[in-house]
């Protein structure tokens, strides 16, 4: 009977022009017309990119919290709204042409072409990435790679931006930037996988593209009114937000590093390992650093250094060992925390410091995985056959991951730039929001909603404002009593109220 029922499914199957069964054992099995040749997914194998395509999707809201977290009250609300908006987004992108422009076998060293426009012929052939995982599989995982880092560099706008316009940026981004770099990251025409370079996980197409979109996005709007002065010496509104957020990200972490092995397999636990243990000395190191200045244990200052030790293993993720992770944890940390100053140095506004925490955590990861790659890491999956890096006296190595990082750097900074000032110039896509705007708070302004029912600021828009005689709160990321400055009520020293 059970013979019977099994020909029978295969028959239909067939009969759709699938040519996919399944076996004693549940695997799929798929036969390419063509040639006759029979390929072999595991169900295990499935099973663990699909709940690691979940992982990193719970990722992208915790970027919202994360952000929400550190920014001022009245700005609370936009940060997670925007987070959601990229998922939805993206998605769409993805399907329309994203998936075909980064992953299509017939593209270009630069960006793939549009075979699987509308995901056309994307489902039981063998996918790009591992011929363990039909494409199907393989689309809707990295779909959660695209998703995630638009809303790592739009973190940029916080405090200071329409929303409107981020709709199209980030349409337009994933399609400029993001896929490109994909594409020459992983795809196996691109450039850089043919050159040799060694990302595992997205050093280069999530975290220094993200980041160095991040500084283009800084520098084009500008700096936030108050910029440099009390007035936005502001702590995190809600460091809870932060925990929680780096709770979401550390845990989709294990499915972004682990579920890059795109099998079930002894690489697969390797990079769970490696990606916990970098972050856990990042966090400690980060936090380190921050004590010596003030002699208080930051839990921002620990979820901050948490977060660049997750960037910076990610290229690495699927080539070093246990060891080495403690190394990228502790120069992450370090390299991040002091990158942080580079705005003040240069006097640009990134208020959630991204390029110091992605941008440079991303460099870190790719340079440090030049020197330790194993090759023998490398091959816990039976298949993958690399040369390594410094630790195998491949010494080239090094030179490959410097000209992809630059690479990556320079081209989202470039493009990122390039399409901000095409919409500088179409009067209803301009990113920059108004003074009144930015005053009263995105959330209001722009949405009409609040995080809380409590934010209770006072209209700032149309007075001259005298901020708390020139001393602005300092705690609880939310604005001081504003009091009107009317120069016919003005007291003199000596006179009495």
């Amino acid at each position: 009977m059970a013979t019977m029922i099994g020909n029978t499914v295969r028959d239909v199957l067939v009969s759709r022009g699938l040519n996919i069964s399944y076996d004693s054992s549940g695997d799929l099995t798929w036969v390419d017309p063509s040639d006759g040749t029979e390929w072999v997914y595991n169900g295990g194998d499935i099973a663990w990119v699909l709940a690691s395509m979940a992982l990193v999707w719970i990722m992208i809201p915790g970027v919202g919290f994360f952000y929400s977290g550190l920014l001022r009250r009245k700005n609370a609300l936009s940060m997670i709204y925007l987070s959601m908006m990229t998922v939805a987004v993206v998605s769409f992108q993805w399907f329309f042409w994203g998936f075909s422009l980064a992953f299509s076998e017939t593209g270009s060293a630069f960006i793939g072409d549009l075979k699987y426009f509308a995901l056309q012929g994307v489902l039981e052939k063998p996918s790009i990435g591992s011929t363990r995982i039909p494409s199907i599989v393989f689309c809707i995982y990295q779909l959660m790679f695209a998703a995630i880092t638009p809303i790592l560099a739009i973190g940029a706008v916080a405090e200071r931006s329409r929303l409107w316009p981020l709709i199209f940026f980030v349409f337009a981004w994933s399609t400029l930037v993001y896929d490109p770099i994909a594409c020459w990251t992983w795809n196996s025409n691109g450039w850089s996988f043919v050159l040799g370079g060694l990302d595992f996980a997205g050093g280069s197409p999530v975290h220094i593209s993200s980041g160095s979109a991040a500084l283009a996005i800084s520098v084009y709007l500008g700096r936030r009114t108050g910029w440099g002065t009390a007035r936005l010496a502001y702590k995190p509104h809600n460091t809870s937000y932060v925990i929680l957020g780096t709770t979401f990200l550390w845990f989709g972490w294990f499915g972004f590093n682990g579920g890059s092995a795109l099998s079930a397999n002894l690489r697969a636990a390797n990079a769970c390992i490696i990606t916990n243990l970098a972050a856990s000395v990042g966090g400690l190191t980060w936090m380190f650093w921050d004590w010596r200045l003030e002699r208080k244990w930051s839990a921002v200052g620990f979820c901050s250094g948490a977060i660049a030790g997750l960037v910076a293993i990610t290229p690495a993720s699927g080539f070093v060992g246990a060891p080495a992770s403690v190394l990228f944890g502790f120069m992450a940390g370090t390299c991040c925390n002091f990158a942080t100053q580079l705005k003040f140095v240069f006097g640009y506004d990134d208020t959630l410091d991204i390029f110091a925490s992605h941008a440079i955590g991303g460099v870190v990861g790719n340079l440090l995985t030049g020197l330790f790659a194993q090759s023998q890491v490398a091959f816990y999956d039976g298949a993958t056959v690399i040369p390594g890096g410094w630790l195998n006296h491949h010494y080239i190595q090094l030179a490959y991951q410097l000209a992809d990082s630059v690479a990556s750097m320079s081209y989202s900074f470039v493009m990122t730039t390039i399409i901000l000032w095409i919409m500088h110039f179409l009067p209803t896509l301009r990113l920059r929001a108004s003074e009144e705007s930015e005053l009263l708070g995105i959330d209001d302004a722009e949405m009409g909603e609040y995080a809380y029912d409590y934010v209770g600021l006072e209209q700032e828009i149309g007075h001259t404002l005298e901020m708390n005689g020139g001393v602005e709160a300092e705690t609880g990321g939310r604005e001081g009593d504003h009091r009107h400055h009317l120069n016919q009520e003005k007291l003199h020293d000596g006179e009495s109220a």
